[in-house]
């Protein structure tokens, strides 16, 4: 019997703050959990450090200069495959309760229903401007950092409870047709714990405030740092803005607070499965777009390439997934989509590995890593930067390629706060060498550069022209046949019978 596959996301999460990763603070007992009955992933990356492209490129499958999903503005065409559509293809009902960021037109990328609206505008307004160099945002300054602390509702309250409870519902809705052959691919995405750092009393008082933790890496002047953390830090008006140790205590204060909310959703969401009887067939897979620099190297927010802002948690738990394994070669997102449609046992899936980058997860799932290739590639070609950027992880060292900069090399075994660059370093030149040579096969930085100006050129000309004149909306209102609802068209005793888990057959 296939598998049904519950994926749950986060957004902004870095794996370093969860309890199963080795965090000793944070508490996360429902994800350690799924931790300790499954496979956790110990060095997972995303495939960009910012929403849109991240999760673009995880759905494809494919990296963002292939598809042109370069920023937070930035649709990707419709006539690209994704996990979704060859999910459908292998005969799953694929649903979506939250968040996914797509941008332009098509809001759907293979999902059959969206049980939410989006949280973000799907138009082009938020596309930068490369042109400009390094410049001030005020949309993400560090100046917010003030405002981190307790709250007693929110706007990501709002979303995510939503999420939530539709995601809630959708378990039972299929909980109700498990007499029926279709599995099911449900995607519940949470905005938590995404900035900005505000929380409720009771997930903030789940942490003593003089226990919290100031950043491991301290800040350096910026003026000392690689010229693309310097654009980043300008951009989040680091420089303008410096924050103060009692204000960097309240938003780690509060993030930890949000890191626990979402815990809690992730573990009423697998209890749900478990309650209903549907745990031993379903894969539960945990994940997030991206991570959170809660400070460190006195950085804040995502778009940098260290490890608290691309590495991520994955843990997959269920069928298939052997129980408390580790892995520490590097993977990332992009191998979900092999991985699922391994899982799924799509017709034709060999003739579509050879055409995406990513590879399956299901031998390392059940504990085999002898032929894995320990490589993940990350890119950023989004706003506060102003030149292309590439990253490949593999064999313990994390190489950094910046168009017309010094390269960076970390040895993440010895030196995992990354303060050291090795590149210059004659011992590590044959596998500085490796990683070169494989990150840099079919990348052009004249040419990636050439066409990231392009786009941002057309689209901030649709911008300024849709901005004009009647409002245009992609949105996607969520659709909930009424009639279809409660009691409506039979006896009320017939459709109790009919809705009631176990189903009773008359």
């Amino acid at each position: 019997m296939r598998p049904n596959i519950l994926m749950i996301m986060a957004d902004q999460l870095p794996a370093a703050c969860l309890g199963a990763y080795g965090h000793p603070l944070i508490k996360s007992p429902h994800i350690d959990r799924l931790a300790e009955r499954g496979v956790l992933f110990e060095s997972a990356y995303c495939n960009s450090p910012i929403c849109a492209p991240s999760r673009a490129s995880m759905c494809t499958g494919r990296y963002v200069s292939e598809i042109g999903a370069f920023d937070n503005g930035t649709d990707f065409l419709a006539s690209t495959p994704t996990l979704m559509h060859h999910l459908r293809r292998a005969g799953y009902e694929v649903l979506l309760s939250g968040k996914m960021h797509f941008l332009g037109p098509d809001q759907m990328h293979g999902f059959e229903r969206r049980l939410t609206p989006e949280i973000y505008p799907a138009n082009f307004a938020w596309t930068p401007d490369w042109m400009r160099g390094a410049y001030h945002n005020p949309g993400t300054a560090v100046n917010q950092l003030k405002d981190a602390g307790l709250c007693d509702w929110n706007l990501q309250l709002d979303y995510d409870e939503q999420v939530h409870f539709r995601a809630l519902e959708a378990i039972r809705d299929l909980a109700r047709r498990q007499h029926k052959s279709q599995p099911f691919f449900l995607c519940a995405s949470y905005t938590h714990p995404h900035d900005p750092f505000i929380t409720t009393q009771p997930w903030w008082d789940l942490y003593d405030h003089d226990e919290i933790d100031m950043p491991a890496v301290a800040s350096c002047p910026i003026e000392e740092m690689h010229p693309y953390n310097q654009w980043l830090q300008i951009h989040h008006m680091v420089d303008q803005f410096p924050p103060a140790d009692e204000d960097i205590r309240n938003a780690r204060h509060a993030f930890y607070g949000m890191v626990s909310y979402f815990d809690n959703r992730v573990g009423e969401l697998t209890d749900e499965l478990e309650r209903l009887g549907m745990a031993d067939n379903t894969i539960v897979l945990v994940t997030s777009d991206h991570g959170e620099m809660l400070g460190e190297h006195g950085m804040w927010f995502k778009r940098t390439f260290f490890d608290f802002s691309v590495r991520v948690p994955l843990v997959i738990a269920g069928p298939q997934c052997r129980q408390g394994h580790r892995v520490g070669q590097a993977v990332s997102l992009i191998d979900l989509l092999p991985t699922m449609n391994q899982w799924s046992a799509l017709a034709n899936r060999k003739e579509i590995e050879p055409t995406v980058p990513g590879d399956s997860l299901c031998g390392l799932l059940l504990g085999d890593d002898s032929s894995w290739k320990d490589s993940a590639i990350t890119e950023y070609l989004s706003e506060g930067v102003c030149e292309p950027m590439r990253m490949i992880v593999g064999d313990g060292l994390k190489y950094i390629h910046v168009r017309g900069h010094e390269d960076l090399l970390f040895d993440l075994r010895r030196n995992p706060q990354e303060t050291e660059n090795h590149s210059a370093d004659p011992a590590y030149l044959e596998r500085l060498t490796r990683l070169k040579t494989r990150l840099l096969a079919n990348w052009d930085d004249d040419e990636v550069r050439r066409r990231v100006l392009e786009s941002q050129q057309r689209r901030r000309i649709i911008n300024e022209a849709t901005s004009q004149g009647p409002a245009e909306s992609w949105d996607v209102e969520p659709h909930f046949d009424v009639t279809e609802q409660f009691v409506r068209r039979e006896d009320a005793q017939v459709r109790n019978n009919k809705l009631r888990i176990p189903r009773i057959e008359k």
